[in-house]
């Protein structure tokens, strides 16, 4: 028994230190990925033309001269009387210099948000936190605006937060927090969290060093402080117009709105007199309650929300507020850290269509976000029995794949209950939005696709595969038919496969997944073939007199095809997505429908699309055995990565196999 209990202490101890050494070693990647891009973002920093930089700080030769002659630089005559003195500097010293403290800075901010998690906080996520947030930091819109000369805005988040965090004293952690408003004013709404929370010796000295900045800047500057707090009334109008889209505050998005004169001064006013009620007194309740990180992150949020202008490079504490925690099952925690990240590191064009009746939303997608964690996200309090312990995920018990020494991916469990649907449409939304990028940035080189299609043309005679032509013209002299395949073709590309998905989601979850799996990966390894393989469809051929029934003529003497090469790529035809997805609709319905009729119109769609695809001469019959190809290896992929698929009960839940136990089954039946 003494040797047994020495050998359980034994591997006791050796799990430790193998988890000890694993976690060092995600924490050694972590750093490295986090460095790899901040030099990235100062490789990009420091491309900028000399001749361009300072551009926000215009400044003439020597003293005297005002910081605003330029109309280009929006910070305070307190900001401006301390960057002064580093117009000395030689450019490149200056280009470097800045771009490395700054950096330097963002990573400091990293290191003291990530120690201002609340307790208790699992030590793998203490230790990850810091150069997750490090890295998420470096590719946020906030910091790639202000590593640019002439912007402070990241010095004032890490003052507030080295007030808050790490400066034991009262009078020196006002002192700081005084500073920061200093530099931006609108953060002088610290003082009023710093007094309802009890520091009021903070708030104070806050209050007083304020003043005291802003009184030696008035002394020093003050031609320039005239000009900042009366004439622009605290720096408004400076900089690029209010309506501009940097401006992500109230008052501009008001402007953009069309709102002008004095309704739209009055209605400003109102809301953010209302905003910053809401906000300090959630923010006071989450610092009461031990979040002090949260309660940091929405003051913030509150003040560039209310800021006359508050353009991007101010709108870091909007990526702070993933501290929160929202929801109470485990699947819905991802969705306002996702949602908080896309948000801060994507433009918004990538998160939202472009249409019209969006233009609101996304032209104040960072605002939104901004105020969304100031005043409406429910943040769970410590004291919520979910705070620790959320509703936990429902998972099916892996089914072995046939291949046993090909292991399954643990990440990939196969999940029962529906997942959470605005992180569905979030990234749904944004991996199309990046295929289109993708697809579009594709190599489109005329000779190289015409050469392509010359060579897949050449095979399908060989093969006695090319009735591209005699079925495009056949088509064409049959009018009816004509209009019934243009439609088919530009109709049901997307709508039948966002269908599919619709329904699973709703009546199907388990299987859901299973299919949305399938399809991403078949859609990754098609983005391969557009890249490796641009091809010239039949309609883009010249010589070869194909007709392009959907788009009409096409002058094949010019190396723009018309409209649409402005939006999409139109070489990427190898292989086709138009049969690919279609193949893929059809087998998830033949699989999974339950009725005769409904497999039988499952099949008939993949068929339909293959006609279409040729009658409209939009692709050689070879990029249907592509598009079929890839459809293939994405369900292969998913059986590698998952296993096979199970049975699904109507209620949407996976069957385990018979062979499974018990109470196995009778917990999927009791869920369900």
């Amino acid at each position: 028994m003494a040797n047994a209990a020495e050998h359980s202490g034994a591997n006791g101890h050796a799990g430790v230190i193998g988890g000890s050494g694993r976690l060092g070693a995600a924490r050694f990647l972590l750093w490295a990925l986090a460095g790899v891009l901040a030099v990235r973002q100062a490789a990009s920093v420091l491309r900028v033309p000399p001749g361009e930089w300072l551009n926000e700080f215009r400044l003439p030769s020597g003293f005297p001269g005002s910081l605003y002659d330029g109309g280009q630089f929006t910070g305070t005559p307190f900001a401006g009387l301390v960057l002064k003195p580093f117009l000395g500097l030689a450019a490149p010293s200056l280009e470097v210099a800045w771009t490395c403290v700054t950096l330097l800075f963002v990573a400091a901010i990293g290191l003291v948000a990530a120690r201002g998690l609340p307790d208790p906080v699992p030590r793998r996520t203490a230790l990850l936190a810091a150069p997750v947030l490090v890295g998420l930091m470096m590719v946020s819109l906030p910091v790639r605006a202000a590593a640019s000369p002439g912007q402070t805005a990241v010095l004032p988040v890490l003052l507030v937060l080295l007030a808050v965090f790490r400066v034991p004293g009262e009078r020196p952690a006002g002192f700081l927090v005084g500073l920061a408003a200093a530099l931006q004013p609108t953060l002088l709404l610290f003082a009023p969290l710093l007094w309802l929370t009890g520091r009021r010796p903070t708030a104070k000295a806050a209050a007083v060093t304020f003043a005291g900045a802003t009184a030696l800047s008035w002394a020093a500057l003050p031609r320039d402080s005239w000009t900042y707090w009366v004439h622009h009334l605290a720096g408004t109008g400076l900089g690029g117009t209010p309506d501009d889209l940097a401006n992500q505050s109230v008052h501009g998005a008001l402007l953009r709105l069309g709102l002008t004169g004095p309704g739209e001064i009055l209605l400003y006013a109102a809301l953010a007199a209302g905003i910053g009620w809401v906000g300090l007194r959630r923010a006071a309740r989450y610092a009461r309650d031990g979040q002090l990180l949260l309660a940091v992150a929405v003051t913030g949020c509150v003040a560039v929300a209310v800021v006359p202008t508050g353009w991007r490079h101010q709108l870091l504490w909007v990526l702070l507020a993933v501290a929160g925690k929202v929801g109470k099952r485990a699947a819905d925690r991802p969705v306002w850290p996702v949602a908080v990240v896309l948000a801060m590191t994507l433009p918004a064009d990538v998160l939202l269509p472009n249409l019209a009746a969006l233009a609101p939303v996304r032209d104040n997608v960072l605002l939104l976000a901004a105020l969304a964690a100031a005043c409406a996200v429910p943040f769970l309090p410590r004291s919520s029995p979910y705070w620790r312990e959320p509703v936990p995920t429902a998972y099916g018990r892996p089914v072995a794949a046939r291949w046993s020494r090909v292991p399954l991916m643990p990440f990939w469990r196969r999940v029962l209950s529906r997942p959470n649907l605005l992180l569905e449409l979030l990234l749904i939304r944004v991996g199309y939005s990046l295929y289109s990028h993708i697809r579009a940035a594709a190599p489109s080189s005329r000779s190289l696709a015409e050469g392509h299609g010359s060579q897949i043309h050449a095979i399908e005679r060989a093969l006695g595969l090319d009735i591209e032509r005699a079925v495009n013209h056949a088509v064409v002299n049959t009018p009816w038919l004509e209009k019934f395949f243009n439609f088919y073709y530009t109709s049901f590309h997307f709508v039948v496969p966002l269908t599919i998905l619709a329904v699973l989601y709703w009546r199907r979850p388990g299987d859901y997944r299973w299919a949305r799996a399938s399809l991403g990966l078949a859609t990754v390894l098609a983005l391969i073939g557009f890249w490796l393989y641009p091809l010239a469809p039949p309609r883009l051929m010249p010589g070869l007199g194909f007709i392009d029934t959907v788009h009409g003529p096409q002058d094949l003497a010019h190396p723009q095809y018309g409209a649409m090469t402005a939006i999409s790529n139109q070489y990427a035809a190898m292989p086709s997505l138009h049969f690919g997805w279609s193949l893929w609709c059809g087998i998830v319905i033949i699989m999974l429908a339950p009725k005769g009729w409904q497999k039988l119109l499952g099949a008939l769609h993949p068929l339909i699309t293959v006609c279409a695809i040729v009658a409209t001469a939009n692709h050689w019959v070879l990029d249907a055995v592509g598009g079929a190809a890839v459809v293939s290896a994405g369900f292969g992929l998913v059986y590698v990565l998952s296993g096979p698929r199970g049975a699904v009960l109507p209620g949407g839940l996976s069957v385990p196999r018979p062979r499974e136990p018990e109470r196995v089954v009778a917990a999927s039946r009791t869920r369900a």
